[in-house]
Order: C-alpha cells, then sequence, then structure tokens
C-alpha cells in the first residue's frame, strides 16, 4: 500500500487543475510555467528549471542538468507533453531522483485526456 503524502496531493490537485483550465496539446513549456504559478498560488515553494551539476567519477562535467520543478528537499516534478509515456521516461525521473539525492518524483504527462492517466509516482 502507498502511503499518502499531502505534499504530493497537493501538487497533484495543482496539476489537475492546470489540465482542467489548458486542456491536453500543448508544450511541455507552457504547463511548466502554468504549474508555477498554481503552487505559487497555493503557497508551494519551489523551483523552475533547477541546475543540476553532473559529476562523473569526481570530474565535474560542463553539463548542467535542469530539473522542471523542484520543491527542495523533498519532491522532483519532471513534466512531458508526449502522445505516451515510455519506460525511457521513468528510467530520466529515476536517474535524476539519484543524482540530486531527492527520494521522491512525479512523472506528469499532460498530453492525456484524464490527467490521472499522465502520472506515475516513484521513490528511491
Amino acid at each position: 500500500m502507498i502511503e499518502r503524502d499531502p505534499l504530493t496531493e497537493t501538487v497533484i490537485g495543482a496539476a489537475i487543475e492546470v489540465h482542467r483550465v489548458m486542456g491536453p496539446g500543448l508544450l511541455e513549456s507552457v504547463y511548466e510555467r502554468c504549474l508555477s504559478h498554481e503552487l505559487t498560488l497555493r503557497g508551494i515553494e519551489h523551483v523552475r528549471q533547477q541546475p543540476l551539476p553532473v559529476v562523473y567519477k569526481g570530474m565535474p562535467l560542463d553539463a548542467d542538468l535542469r530539473l522542471d520543478i523542484v520543491i527542495p528537499d523533498r519532491l522532483l516534478l519532471e513534466l512531458k507533453s508526449v502522445e505516451s509515456l515510455q519506460p525511457i521516461h521513468e528510467a530520466q525521473l529515476l536517474t535524476y531522483l539519484k543524482l540530486s539525492g531527492i527520494r521522491l518524483g512525479l512523472l506528469i504527462n499532460f498530453n492525456v485526456l484524464l490527467l490521472k492517466d499522465g502520472i506515475k509516482r516513484r521513490i528511491v
């Protein structure tokens, strides 16, 4: 049984509101801005496009990644607007979680008829 998390439930509610207002079929960047605004309206501190330094065997690379939305030290949101979520999208979220040290992530695909069908929750 998956434990309930009030933060995750609030974020999912915010994503559902964005999807309800905007509908499917837009660019990921549009959903990111809308969700960021909705999180702000709900009083949730977050960072958009947070840089994630990449280090390989102790060597920092000049190739920072960008995390879509991060609620510092608590939740990572990876947003998509694709026909369907693929295993590579889940693998990407898991990699970002591992590299960032954040344990909980949501993969949210806005390009679906019902948003609940486009959300995956992962814990590492």
